[in-house]
């Protein structure tokens, strides 16, 4: 059965492959080399163009790293490096729980730095290039840096959990495991703006004057209790610009990126601002929160069924059951189900965006909405006529003309 569990890891590695390049061909394939009709009130002639080189430059870099990253885990597989690695933590230490935290660790370091270059050249080449980047040498090691211990601080704490469930809790290991997964994704839901957002970024509160007023004023009119707006140091590493609500309960923040405040009027922020108010006032966040209970409580079943098996371990090279071995024949062999979960999860993500919009227009910021929409993509160089397939596949997001006609017709 092992051999059946590597060659079919082999074909989910090459069909996600494969297939993800098709979209991007599709993608690619309907970039028009003239300004469309449909956008010549959006963008004009040189940003348009721009915009095009931008999407351009940007999928074929993604297929320079994907297939990168193919040929790795491939010759991983072929080459029994997972097991190598596993009879070197065996050599190591004798603690499970430290072979496991070992395991991952090295996998997770040596495949950073292995992709190392490609984070280089996308952050100082071509985002450099097209006008976004702000992101200093410093600030660059000192996010590696500190993202190596958030994630593994949180990693391997939840990589512990869940391995002393398995060893400890026998036929209660799903119902513990969920349960404190559950709890882990609510805690951060709502202290994750104030407690690692901090870490890597400045949050201050939006000073007293005219915009904090307007957008207090909409607040009340809304029935929404603004207490907490920050302003976040976006400009600190790109130029692009963006909003996002964040938190439940007395938690809830709403942060902007001094990006958005520089780029958009008063009117337009206190639009942005409505439409996420309209996601925490249509319940979206708990929704979404919803949703990734049930997506993690699935995969934990999955596990739990998967963990019982020796031919997961044995699938990468392995000559015994190991739990870090099996956990991680797991995950390559998910990737069907998460795709599956992840469409659905895109799909409802775009219906909160259709409704976040209409609740800003049954306030009147229909128009003003559409105009910061516009300037926030034409600024980010988005691309406004994606394939649909890309869009259904890809998108969390409605696309930008999608989203302008639903506005208007609702006015």
């Amino acid at each position: 059965m092992e051999h059946i569990l590597f060659y079919l890891i082999v074909g989910i590695l090459l069909f996600d492959f494969l297939f993800d390049k098709i979209l991007d061909y599709l993608n690619l394939s309907v970039l028009k080399p003239g300004l469309p009709d449909e956008l010549k009130d959006i963008y004009d002639e040189k940003k348009y163009c721009k915009s095009q080189e931008y999407q351009k430059v940007n999928t074929r870099f993604s297929f320079l790293t994907s297939a990168f990253t193919l040929i790795v885990v491939l010759a991983m597989l072929f080459e029994k490096g997972f097991a190598l690695l596993d009879g070197y933590v065996q050599s190591f230490t004798g603690n499970t729980y430290l072979q496991t935290i070992l395991f991952f660790a090295i996998i997770g370091l040596v495949y950073d730095l292995l992709t190392l270059p490609f984070q280089l050249y996308d952050t100082f080449v071509i985002e450099e290039e097209f006008g976004f980047n702000k992101t200093t040498l410093k600030t660059f090691v000192f996010d590696k840096l500190k993202s190596w211990f958030v994630g593994g601080i949180i990693g391997g704490a939840l990589l512990l959990f869940i391995q002393w469930a398995y060893v400890s809790t026998g036929s209660w290991f799903w119902i513990i495991v969920i349960g404190g997964t559950g709890v882990f994704m609510i805690f951060m839901a709502m202290f994750y703006t104030s407690l690692i957002v901090p870490l890597f970024n400045k949050l201050t509160p939006l000073e007293e004057g005219e915009l904090r007023s307007a957008l207090e004023q909409f607040a009340v009119k809304a029935g929404f209790q603004l207490q907490n707006i920050f302003v976040i140091n976006g400009s600190k590493r790109s130029t692009k610009a963006n909003a996002y609500f964040s938190g439940l309960g007395l938690k809830k923040k709403i942060v902007l990126y001094d990006t958005l405040m520089n780029d958009l009027s008063k009117d337009e922020i206190v639009a942005v601002l409505a439409h996420e108010v309209g996601h925490y006032k249509r319940k979206h966040i708990v929704k979404g929160l919803a949703m990734s209970l049930v997506q993690s409580a699935l995969m934990i079943l999955l596990l739990w069924w998967a963990l019982g098996y020796p031919e997961f371990s044995k699938a990468l090279g392995a000559s015994h059951q190991s739990f870090y071995l099996g956990l991680l024949a797991f995950s390559l062999l998910y990737s069907p189900v998460s795709f599956i979960t992840r469409m659905i999860t895109n799909r409802f993500s775009r219906k909160f965006e259709y409704e976040a919009d209409a609740f800003a227009t049954n306030y009147g910021l229909g128009e003003k909405l559409i105009e910061a929409l516009i300037k926030l993509s034409t600024t980010n160089l988005s691309n406004l006529l994606p394939h649909p397939a890309y869009v259904f596949f890809h998108y969390s997001h409605p696309t930008l003309l999608q989203r302008k006609l639903a506005i208007e017709n609702l006015k």
